[in-house]
């Protein structure tokens, strides 16, 4: 982290980073909900979609820096790559209040966590330091409207900006893809499971090699009343806030030790 350079500047400094790419219309939307709530807006994010990328970081070559607008910085990497050079490079010192990653296109819920570079971005957020949230919507239609996951997104982070989150906290946030009188409000949930049968399709490419094409299709969600797939299909916003320890605490009580050859 650098070091934090004060500003006279009473707005609150939000950097905005996604993973479907600088030219995505959830990030303009994300952006512009930010803006309107009366942040400073600083976007940093992907020059290109980087979906599924997880929490990769490019460290096998340099970056390039794009200057897409003023305030709005591309990379030719992931979302992580994208949250690292905004809050080291282009805030030159400034420390954010909040980094908001989103708006997705698609829902992140139960299991696509670990894949998905929208929460990935904002869990980057979280390890150096700043209140941190991940915004997706649950569709994947097109012509998606991006205005009700606007005004979830300005209320969570003005709730973030003046509560605060606990230590190594990011929050998970999932909006239905349903007019905005439908969305009946929201629910702070837990991550739910979803199984897939993973399904690898094999295809003829060019020169008669064969290529493979990863097409896992749903097939089982492990789900119960509080989880968040349930909150998104019953008409609700899904908060659900991710921790950076994933150590299994219970787990700890049941394998106490597990001999190897090297104990004496």
């Amino acid at each position: 982290m650098p070091e934090t350079k004060h500003s006279t500047d009473k707005r609150p400094l939000v950097l905005v980073s996604n993973d479907d790419g600088v030219w995505a219309p959830g990030i303009r939307a994300l952006a512009d909900s930010m803006r309107d709530m009366g942040a400073e807006v600083i976007v940093s994010a992907p020059d290109r979609e980087q979906s599924a990328m997880g929490h990769a970081l490019t460290v096998s070559r340099p970056l390039q820096r794009i200057e897409v607008a003023p305030g709005v910085t591309a990379w030719d990497g992931t979302p992580t790559d994208a949250v690292i050079m905004g809050v080291n490079v282009v805030l030159e010192g400034r420390t954010p209040d909040l980094v908001v990653s989103g708006i997705n296109h698609g829902q992140n819920l139960g299991d696509d966590v670990t894949y998905s570079g929208t929460v990935s971005a904002a869990m980057e957020g979280c390890i150096l330091g700043i209140p941190s949230v991940a915004f997706s919507l649950a569709t994947k239609a097109l012509d998606a409207d991006y205005g009700p996951a606007s005004k979830v997104a300005a209320d969570v982070a003005r709730w973030v900006l003046t509560h605060g989150l606990p230590p190594d906290t990011l929050l998970n946030v999932n909006i239905p893809a349903i007019p905005a009188a439908e969305i009946r409000g929201s629910k702070i949930t837990i991550q739910g499971r979803r199984r897939y049968e993973q399904t690898v399709k094999t295809m003829e490419g060019p020169f008669n090699r064969k290529v493979y094409w990863i097409a896992g299709e749903q097939k089982v969600i492990e789900t119960h009343d509080h989880a968040d797939f349930n909150a998104v299909k019953d008409g609700f916003v899904s908060i659900t806030p991710l921790h950076l320890n994933m150590t299994h605490f219970a787990a700890l009580k049941m394998i106490v030790h597990i001999p190897t050859a090297f104990d004496k």
